[in-house]
């Protein structure tokens, strides 16, 4: 049996019991100054204990007691914020030096007045941390840059996600519809290129 308690600490435990005829329940608290709290029926009934209380304990049968905690890594960001995309000579750059990591890149196309394209931005960052170390994630707001970048771009709907690689657009998800389907397709989109 495994959960996710509310003390962020301790986020499952796991309890696993000998006996066939016993019930398993869940531990409750954990943090600093809280008892443990474990109810576990046997044949004989129901008995209570807490971490103070140790006559009780023994007189249950046999068990195995696992306990596991899993803290979130805080070495790696949880969002990446994308950087800005000004012109075609960034864009030329930007791809030079993908290429030479032979990695490839997303391009958020984008608009400012774009209710989609602003609802879709910390979705694609939060993916940008997941993908860290693999690709770049840029965006550019097509309001702000030349129309050459644009039309580079073969942008005809906002907001389009382009993966890049080999300094050339391999494929790309233009997102008109729900953003938790466009996130999907983006993801993908990403797993054929990675």
């Amino acid at each position: 049996m495994s959960v996710l308690a509310a003390n962020p600490h301790v986020l499952y435990r796991e309890v696993q019991y000998h006996n066939k005829d016993q019930q398993q329940q869940l531990w409750s608290g954990g943090g600093v100054g809280s008892s443990l709290l474990l109810s576990q029926r046997t044949s004989f009934g129901c008995s209570w204990f807490d971490g103070r209380n140790k006559d009780l304990c023994k007189k249950n049968s046999k068990r195995d007691l696992k306990v596991a905690a899993s803290w979130p890594d805080m070495t790696r960001p949880t969002s990446v914020e994308m950087e800005p995309i000004d012109d075609s000579h960034h864009l030329d750059k930007i791809l030079l030096q993908a290429h030479e990591l032979s990695q490839p890149i997303i391009i958020d196309w984008m608009a400012s007045w774009c209710r989609k394209c602003i609802y879709l931005k910390p979705k694609l960052e939060k993916l940008a941390a997941e993908y860290d170390t693999k690709i770049k994630f840029y965006c550019v707001d097509v309001n702000k840059v030349p129309q050459a970048l644009v039309k580079r771009g073969n942008i005809s709907k906002m907001p389009t996600i382009q993966l890049w690689k080999e300094g050339e657009m391999k494929a790309e998800v233009i997102g008109g519809h729900k953003a938790w389907l466009v996130m999907e397709e983006v993801r993908e989109m990403i797993q054929k290129f990675v």
